[in-house]
């Protein structure tokens, strides 16, 4: 029942990954080798929202043989899939809500029951698990209910050790929540090696704040020396990117979903200009390019394309533009080598590269495009409709 294989790579190298079976990778200090992926499954997440350069992407996923996808509704990983296994949302299945500092847990009884054909996770891993042979080794013969109780008891167990006298999972149960004490904040392993640095060292090869690491230096890494150090960005201000794609991108978090989640929703939609995601540029760049606000735009550099509508801001300075994450992606052509997204997803447009040899992480934050009125008959935004045939 246990994942007999340790090997890892960082998850913004995914496309990478399945692109180039064994290749190296510079990673922390080690160098590791892509594995050849003839299988994935995905549950619990959509690249296709937060990865980076999506055409990119889309030829990765086209590599190994059979693609699994876990997920309860039909986001662009899911559309990418061989199987799709539907997977009930929060208010179809029983849990326990509860995070460290909250003064509540929260029993979280179903509200409705599944759409369809939808189940819950516990119970698809553990009709997998028997086919497979091991459905004991994962369930140790509990059901979704007596796993919260087991999952239960150590909060009830350590709240009677501090004298806190808290009901049985049957009582938490019915009535919904259990009121859990307050911690007040000790400041942490900072705090404690300011008050004794000798007694309560940090967890750094030296014990100490550093500021220059020697650990680091050792990798001999050209893109990340051992101390904060300002290296020029490839598509930013004065890079010779900027001549055909003046603009810097901005994609930021949004305020109207979490990520990507509940795009469909009412609050994210009413943001939503003619169904497009609102992208904001100064009116000093808009007026150079004949856009008015309310506007349809095209943001395009060399990896892709987009629509989004123009939201005219002196916030900005002149030369950035920003556009949230989170649009459902919704190439016009899906088999198209250059995407062209009529929903305004910034991640057609974002670059895939690690952050250094160090982290390997994810650089989709800034990138470099242009922009121009779009002009031509709007397409229809489709990211929301599910497949045909589907449900």
């Amino acid at each position: 029942g246990r994942n007999s294989v340790a090997d890892f790579i960082p998850v913004a190298r995914i496309a990478d990954m399945l692109l180039h079976p064994a290749e190296a990778l510079d990673y922390n200090g080690q160098q590791l080798t892509y594995p050849d992926i003839r299988l994935v499954y995905w549950a619990g997440g959509n690249p296709f929202h937060h990865h980076q350069d999506l055409g990119r992407l889309h030829r990765a996923f086209a590599r190994p043989d059979t693609v699994i996808v876990q997920d309860s509704a039909w986001t662009a990983s899911a559309r990418h899939a061989d199987i799709v296994l539907p997977v009930t949302i929060t208010l179809e299945r029983e849990d326990i809500g509860a995070t460290a500092g909250d003064p509540l847990m929260v029993a979280m009884h179903r509200a409705v029951s599944p759409y369809r054909e939808a189940r819950d996770d516990h119970a698809i891993f553990a009709g997998l698990a028997e086919r497979l042979g091991f459905a004991e080794a994962f369930t140790e013969g509990r059901s979704v209910r007596q796993w919260l109780e087991h999952l239960y008891e150590p909060t009830r167990q350590a709240l009677a050790e501090r004298g806190i006298n808290a009901p049985d999972f049957s009582k938490f149960w019915e009535k919904g929540e259990l009121v859990l004490p307050v911690q007040q904040w000790d400041g942490g392993i900072v705090r404690a090696f300011r008050r004794d640095p000798e007694g309560s060292p940090l967890p750094t090869p030296s014990g100490k704040i550093e500021i220059a690491s020697a650990t680091i230096a050792g990798f001999g890494y050209d893109d990340c020396p051992e101390h904060p150090t300002w290296l020029p960005p490839v598509e930013g201000a004065g890079s010779p990117a900027m001549t055909p794609f003046p603009l810097q991108l901005i994609a930021n978090q949004p305020a109207t979903r979490l990520h990507s989640q509940l795009d469909f929703g009412a609050t994210s939609l009413a943001s939503k200009i003619k169904g497009r995601e609102p992208v904001r540029l100064h009116p000093q760049d808009a007026a150079a390019r004949g856009i008015r606000d309310g506007d349809i735009v095209r943001l395009y550099n060399a990896r892709g394309a987009c629509l989004a509508g123009a939201v005219l801001s002196e916030l900005l300075r002149p030369g950035v533009v920003q556009l949230s994450t989170g649009a459902w992606y919704d190439p016009k052509d899906p088999t198209a080598e250059t995407p062209f997204c009529v929903h305004g997803n910034p991640n057609v447009l974002t670059r895939d590269a690690g952050t250094s040899r160090l982290a390997q992480g994810c650089t989709g934050q800034l990138c470099l495009v242009e922009i121009e009125r779009f002009d031509g008959g709007l397409p229809p935004v489709k990211a929301f409709d599910p497949p045909p045939g589907s449900f």
